[in-house]
């Protein structure tokens, strides 16, 4: 759920490109509008020509700015790319709105990432250390001085030897002169498809962007592939694979099902809305309570809430109505306006609510501060009973890979020592989470193997997939050593 007081997971952006369609600005437009969920601090599109290159960047919304025909109108060409950004690196400014774009001896090149390297704030010290210059403050920023330090003789050969030094959790775009070129890290924690529109090639971070424009889904980019697409001087297009690391399993984050992914997306060949029906089938499962209705918080929440719902046998109804018209910059001048709270974003609809035993179904519990304040509001709208459910498991630990979370410290799991005293903090008369193996039941119908995860589950388990990197390059485990990676890295 989002909210005000920053009880909630963030990730940092989606990325689209296309190559070889008359259309190509206009479609990534509409792809990033798509992809907007992920990102709704700044919007970016980088186009080609066939002669230059064209950028517009800018703070806010897709819908603000790419619906004009005088902003597409200087975005000419068959050749384009975008970003959605949410920032967990780098300060929400115009000079970090990706793609961010450089001339190099190859040629001009825009890049846009989804993810976060865990080595970025060494790699960029060392950077600025031998000479280089950083326009941004973004850990994107990076792969670009990487490329143009390059000796390899193509652009795409420089991309592969780039992105061998970066550590962490990416999911790249990159557009050249002739060429789209997409890349996701060894692990596969962030998630990119390629997809086809009349013969021509697409990247984004998810399908729902391919299905807005009509495009049909090929394929997930593999965990560790570099996929270049490259226009030939007739028209034609070649698309070509590289393996440049090592093989390693596929560790999707678990929370792209959990959270970040738009319910009608499909990731790793999974469908979104379906799994978390299933993490709330299985909630109900393991946390079973007797209750006249259930609720879910909006809009998180909702699919596991008709999960939950459907196993239990109790009624689903929505006793929250969440408004859609508050803007993430709403300002709050005054005390009295501060004391509203969450009714800014939600209220309790008290006729489905009141005289009756509530079950309150969420996604995700971060701090738990906008919890306490739901339960409340459930409270006052006449509920005799509030019992909270979590269709995930209790974070614990913080993330370094492109999720916005705070300090181990200020996590709710980890300020209180057991479930008990976090319902009370909460004010519910019962807590419950989903077990880690109820999750990946959920997801992909076996527990977790611990000696071997499927997936990338560290904010539960603390099993980070990488190498974490402070700033005087040394590996740590314990990742209260490195919060200094979530600055400007």
């Amino acid at each position: 759920m989002l909210d005000f007081d920053g009880d909630t997971l963030r990730e940092e952006c989606g990325v689209f490109g296309i190559l070889g369609h008359p259309e190509a600005a206009t479609l990534t437009a509409l792809g990033l509008h798509a992809l907007q969920h992920r990102g709704q601090e700044a919007a970016g599109i980088v186009s080609f020509d066939g002669a230059q290159f064209h950028s517009e960047r800018h703070l806010g919304l897709v819908g603000d700015h790419y619906t004009n025909p005088k902003t597409l109108a200087r975005l000419p060409g068959s050749m384009a790319m975008g970003h959605v950004r949410y920032s967990t690196t780098g300060e929400t400014i115009l000079r970090n709105v990706q793609p961010l774009f450089a001339e190099l001896a190859v040629g001009g090149i825009a890049i846009a990432h989804n993810g976060n390297f865990t080595n970025g704030l060494t790699l960029r010290r060392q950077l600025i250390a031998d000479g280089a210059i950083c326009q941004s403050t973004s850990d994107t920023e990076v792969v670009l001085h990487l490329i143009a330090r390059s000796k390899r003789q193509s652009s795409s050969e420089r991309f592969m030897d780039a992105i061998r030094h970066v550590e962490g959790a990416f999911s790249l775009v990159a557009l050249t002169r002739t060429k789209l070129i997409g890349a996701r890290d060894s692990n596969g924690i962030r998630p990119l498809v390629l997809g086809e529109l009349d013969g021509r090639p697409i990247f984004a971070s998810e399908t729902c962007a391919l299905d807005i424009i009509g495009a049909k889904f090929v394929r997930d980019v593999e965990n560790g592939e570099v996929v270049v697409c490259e226009l030939q001087s007739d028209g034609s297009i070649s698309i070509e694979s590289h393996k440049p690391f090592p093989p390693r399993r596929e560790r999707i984050c678990l929370f792209e099902y959990v959270y970040f992914a738009r319910p009608d997306s499909l990731v790793g060949g999974r469908g979104v809305y379906g799994v978390r029906k299933r993490s709330g089938a299985n909630l109900a499962r393991e946390a079973a309570v007797e209750a006249d209705v259930v609720v879910p918080v909006p809009d998180g929440g909702t699919p596991a809430a008709i999960g939950y719902a459907q196993a239990s046998g109790i009624p689903f109804e929505l006793g929250i109505i969440r408004n859609h018209y508050v803007g993430r910059t709403f300002i709050e001048p005054t005390q009295q306006i501060r004391a509203f709270g969450v009714k800014l974003k939600h209220s309790a609809n008290r006729a489905e609510i009141e005289g009756k035993r509530v079950v309150l179904v969420d996604d995700s519990i971060v701090r738990g501060t906008t919890s306490l304040k739901l339960v409340q509001m459930i409270r006052d709208a006449g509920a005799r009973e509030v019992h909270l459910r979590v269709a995930s498991p209790m974070i614990t630990h913080s993330d370094y890979y492109g999720i916005d979370t705070p300090d181990p410290e200020k996590l709710l799991a980890n300020q209180y020592r057991t479930v008990a005293e976090m319902c009370r903090f909460i004010g519910a008369d019962s807590l419950q989470f989903l077990s880690i193996d109820g999750l990946y039941d959920a997801v992909g119908g076996e527990p977790r193997n611990d000696a071997a995860p499927q997936f990338t589950d560290h904010y539960f388990t603390g099993d980070y997939p990488t190498a974490l990197t402070d700033l005087n390059g040394r590996s740590r485990s314990e990742p209260k050593t490195i919060s200094l990676l979530r600055e400007a890295g």
